[in-house]
Formats: C-alpha cells, structure tokens, sequence
C-alpha cells in the first residue's frame, strides 16, 4: 500500500507538465489527502476488529450498499492514476527527443493553450502491447505486484541520485547538505530495495528487462546522433575554399531561396560541397539553417532567430540558427518560411544601419557581430565591407591594420550581369530577397547514412549497421517533423564510415 502512495504521488507531480502548481497544490490538500487519511482510518479500525481480513481490507471494510458505488469509484481512480502515468511517460520521451537521446517520434499537442499536454501515438500503443503481454505472461497478481514494486524502487533511488547530482551541478549546494539529503532517502529506499531482491525472480525481472532494452535504445541512438555530428563538424568546408568559388560559386545561381538543414551553428557543412559538386546550379539566396533545442521549457518568439552573413554581401549566403525549448511547438512551413524571412530583412536593414554609423561616426560593433573589410573595386575605390557571421575570422575576409603592417586587400570581381541581386543599397538587397521569395522557397535535407568500418569489431557492427539502420527507418524523418511539403523538399545523400 505504501508504494502505492508513493508512486500515485509520483504521478501526481508528473502532472505539473499539465496542469500549474496551484492547482496540483489545491487538489491535493483539499481532495486527495483528506479522502487518503479517512480511507487508511477507516481501514485501521476495520483491522482492529477484523484481522483475519487484512489481505483484502479495502473491499471487506466496505459496507454492502455502498460496495458497487466504491468499486465504480476505485476503478475510475485506477483509470486516472494510470493516466497520469501515461502523460509523463509521453512528456519524458518528447524531452528524451528534443535533447537527441530518442529516435524521433510524432508529438501531437492536444491543447492550444497548455503546451505540456500531448499524445504520442506510437508511445501508446507500445505501452498498451507491454500491459497486455505483462497481464497474460504473469500467472498471477502477487507477479504483477513484484514487477510493480521494483519499478517503484528503481525509480526512487534513480530520483534521489539524480537529485543529488542536480543539488551539486546546478544549484551548487553545500556538499554536507547533499550528503545528508542522499544518506537520509537512500537509507531508507535501500531498505525497500533489499526486500525487492528477493522478487527478481518471482516476477521482479520484467521492469528490469524493459528497462535494459529501452536504456540500449536510447544509448545507441545518442551514439550514433553524436558521431554523425562529429562527422559533420570534422568535415565542415573551409570558407577560403568558398570563396575561391566566386560569387556565383562556380555555378548558375538560379532565382530562389534554398534553406540548407544542417547541426552545425558554425562553418559551412560538408552537404554543401557535396550538393554543389554534383549539381550543377544553386539558389540565388542561400540560407544555412540550424535548428536547435535548448534545455529550457521555451524561447521566446523574438529570441528564436539568429541571423548572421556568411561571406562578403554579393555571395548572398546567410546563417539562421533557430532555437526551440522542449516545449516548443515547430509551426506550419508557411509560418516557419515567413518569420525567418522576416527576421532575414531585418538583420540586411540591421546591417546597413550599423555600417552607416560606422562610416559617419567610426563606430564599430561587438566582435560578435562585425569583422570589416576593406576591398578595391575595379575602379581602383575603397570600400568598406562588414561581414557579420557567427564563423570565426575564417568565414569572413579580414583587413587588420597596425602600425608595422599595411592595408591588405583583397579583390573581387562583380559580375556585369544582375544575376545575383543588386546589393549596393539595403533597399536593392531587400527588392531581391522579396523577388527570390516569390520564385519559389526549397529545403535542402542531408540524409547522412552512417556505416562501421570494415575493420570494426563485431559488436560495432551491430550496433551501427543493424540497431542504429533499424531506428533510422522506423523514425519519423526529419522533413516529416519540420512539416517541410514534399515538392519543395531536395534530399541529398552520402555515406560516412565510423
């Protein structure tokens, strides 16, 4: 009965991501407690006088006329405490999701104005095949029991570990009040789990073995996530390589927008040169786009875009990281495109203002957000050129002037032809970003395949070529998730070995 309380008060917390703190407060010591205290009285006293009954003294204290209203009561209650249940095990696997520990799955938001609250369909059906196969594969309740109380255990003393960790890192407690938080609740959770030893084999073993499959899950897939990011970031192209390519980057920039998915924040992804290797024309505008999923529960609408140029202005290449919290709902493709096109003119008019300050008024900005440049037209004129980029000095061409060193310069040729857009003025950029618009927005995917090694050992191979294959075909993709439209979806593939 005891883990019965504890695990209902487990649910009830699980319940903040649902409903706010004052009211899971209000119903709580107004409802749940003062009905939980009556209820252990009562069948306190029925004790006293009935002992013989104590296996079943919730039913037998009850009086005859009010047994099927109570047993309609309790069933209903066991309804909603298995539903809380079932709502925190969806919002852990949408944050398990959200921070790459997960394969990706589809999260619908059943309510517009609580973001906590949402269904994951493939979730719920794996629960409901687990509750049936754990209900016939157990031939009796007293198993059932068993596997309950080690799920409750385990998921005490897995709580306060946790929280000792967290009082440590984050809230930087006094390393004596974490030790006597930890020795108090494990002292008495390990009591509880030495009883529950003797029942791993009485049925104890079935949330153990859900368990494991569900940790090596979760462990490959962060294994493989992190290695194809490694891949990414070592491969990543250099920006001297950019822009030995010109402004038309060796090729026919066609009059579009094509936003490139990438999981770097910084450097121009290996899919790029592969895409630009084999095709033999890209957009007029190219927008690298990272989105990113913060640990916090939401980012603000006016802090959610980071725009910054890769490159001098004519190349019209830009970066855009766009940061959700876990509880953050992507939008609709249209409304995703429109704010950060948006937000994209914004940062040109931005820019331009900052370089008028800077010319009238040798203002200059933080180093995060100018690295000028000084470059010589065909004509023989200076110019000042500020490159804002999230890149180090690599992704942008740097004048440094001092006392020993000259003005570097650097030159380009600017096509005689309009093909690129006319960015002499921020009007002129803006009419051009609004005429690329219009012709027609592309998301550009990479679908990285990562394989083992042929010189890899044999648990590698497994674990790469089978375990983490299998996850990938059977999640949701990532185009499917940013509700990008097939016709203007472009896949582009390649394999890398680890």
């Amino acid at each position: 009965m005891n883990f019965i309380v504890i695990a209902g008060t487990e649910a009830l917390f699980a319940d903040l991501g649902h409903f706010s703190t004052l009211a899971v407060q209000i119903a709580f010591t107004s409802i749940v407690f003062p009905c939980l205290l009556l209820q252990y009285m009562g069948q306190a006293a029925y004790l006293m006088h009935h002992q013989e009954d104590v296996k079943e003294a919730f039913y037998r204290s009850i009086p005859d006329l009010a047994y099927w209203p109570v047993f309609v009561i309790a069933t209903m209650a066991a309804v909603i405490a298995s539903q809380a249940t079932i709502s925190a095990t969806f919002t852990i696997i949408k944050q398990a999701v959200s921070l790459g520990c997960f394969p990706r799955v589809k999260v619908l938001h059943t309510s517009k104005d609580i973001s906590g609250q949402i269904y994951i369909p493939e979730i719920n059906w794996i629960l409901m095949v687990l509750c049936i196969i754990v209900t016939i594969g157990f031939n009796n309740t007293t198993q059932i029991g068993n596997a309950y109380g080690t799920a409750v255990i385990g998921v005490m003393l897995v709580t306060t570990l946790l929280m000792a960790l967290i009082m440590l890192v984050v809230w930087r407690s006094n390393w004596l009040l974490v030790l006597l938080f930890t020795s108090v609740f494990l002292s008495i959770e390990l009591v509880y789990f030495s009883s529950v030893l003797f029942k791993v084999n009485q049925g104890g073993w079935a949330p153990l073995v859900i368990a494991a499959v569900f940790l090596i899950i979760m462990s490959v897939w962060h294994y493989g996530t992190v290695k194809r990011y490694e891949f990414e970031l070592e491969s990543k192209v250099s920006m001297a390589w950019i822009l030995g390519l010109g402004p038309s980057l060796g090729l026919v920039r066609v009059p579009g927008i094509g936003l490139l998915y990438t999981e770097l924040v910084n450097g121009v992804p290996h899919i790029f040169s592969h895409l630009i290797t084999h095709l033999p024309a890209i957009h007029s505008i190219v927008v690298f786009v990272c989105l990113k999923y913060l640990p916090v529960n939401t980012v603000p609408q006016e802090e959610r875009f980071l725009v910054k140029r890769i490159g001098p202005k004519d190349f019209h290449m830009f970066r855009c990281v766009a940061r959700y919290g876990y509880k953050d709902l992507h939008k609709k493709d249209d409304d995703f495109e429109k704010m950060l096109l948006d937000k994209l003119s914004a940062f040109i008019r931005y820019e331009s203002l900052m370089e008028s300050i800077s010319d009238s008024e040798d203002y200059s900005l933080p180093e995060e957000y100018q690295q000028a440049t000084t470059l010589d037209t065909e004509n023989g004129n200076q110019m000042s050129l500020h490159a804002i980029s999230t890149e180090s000095s690599q992704n942008s061409i740097v004048s440094e002037r001092s006392p020993q060193q000259p003005v570097r310069h650097v030159r380009f040729s600017v096509p005689n032809t309009g093909t690129v857009g006319n960015s002499g003025t921020v009007d002129g950029e803006i009419q051009f970003l609004n005429d690329c618009r219009d012709s027609g927005v592309v998301h550009i995917m990479g679908n990285t395949i990562v394989r083992a090694r042929r010189d890899s050992g044999m648990i590698k191979k497994i674990v790469v070529d089978y375990i983490y294959a299998f996850l990938r075909r059977i999640c949701r993709e990532k185009s499917v998730i940013l509700n990008v439209p097939h016709e203007s979806l472009l896949n582009v593939g390649q394999v890398f070995y680890v």
